[in-house]
């Protein structure tokens, strides 16, 4: 049988980029989406060109971030979609077209709505894309994964919190299973503890985004978020991933 030719555009639009990370976590509330959006704000404001695809379609949630209202996302089109141009930042979500409205997205419908998204976003030549993934690893995302291996390289994020670390352990092997070799991991709210536990996992330890006071406040507010206190960790983060 032969390749979908949504998979054959999605990976000739992720090719354009020099490097495209996909953020995951295989529970909620660890903070993924916030990590992404920070490591893609950082980058930017660091003159990187760098892009920010929400692949979060049933629970998309970067734009609230950002301070984004959906009505105000307005796409142009090029040979595929153009990611909104924020500075250095290029963004995309799916809120542009469906508001505030819940997708519920199952099984075929929930691969078949991230191949399209994947297929039809032109990228162009960016220096990196982060990516915002869909929480949890089902068959959608084992999909992706084994599909675009050569192509995104995972960055996992986990909490200090055991469960939170226990997941972490099925995810890293999965991603393994689908081949994987390089795999990266960022301790969210934490202050560093994680570096033996990411040794042990055998996975490569970016570094730690310590609990800030004020993200909370700062969520929605671009100037805001440029100015947390946790920049310096983030910028280590990058140091590590952005291409030199």
């Amino acid at each position: 049988m032969s390749e979908d030719p949504r998979v054959l555009k999605a990976v000739e639009n992720l090719k354009k980029p020099r490097r495209v990370y996909a953020v995951i976590s295989n529970k909620g509330g660890v903070g993924k989406t916030t990590v992404t959006t920070l490591l893609a704000l950082y980058s930017a404001k660091l003159g990187y060109s760098t892009g920010l695809l929400d692949l979060d379609l049933v629970n998309p949630s970067t734009h609230v971030v950002l301070g984004l209202r959906p009505e105000h996302l307005k796409y142009s089109e090029h040979h595929g979609v153009l990611p909104l141009r924020i500075g250095n930042l290029h963004y995309f979500t799916v809120v542009a077209y469906t508001g505030d409205r819940p997708m519920a997205l199952r099984g075929r419908a929930a691969r078949d709505a991230l191949w399209e998204v994947l297929s039809t976003v032109n990228w162009g030549v960016l220096d990196v894309v982060f990516v915002d993934t869909p929480p949890g690893i089902g068959d959608e995302h084992l999909e992706l994964a084994y599909k675009l291996r050569g192509v995104i390289r995972p960055i996992v994020v986990s909490t200090p919190n055991p469960l939170s670390m226990s997941v972490v352990k099925k995810v890293i092997h999965i991603l393994r299973e689908c081949g994987y070799a390089d795999l990266y991991f960022v301790e969210n709210m934490g202050d560093g503890k994680l570096v033996d536990y990411a040794k042990e996992l055998g996975v490569t330890y970016l570094g730690y985004i310590p609990h800030s006071t004020r993200l909370e406040t700062a969520t929605g507010s671009l100037d805001k978020l440029l100015g947390l206190d946790v920049e310096d960790s983030a910028r280590y983060i990058l140091s590590k991933l952005l291409p030199r």
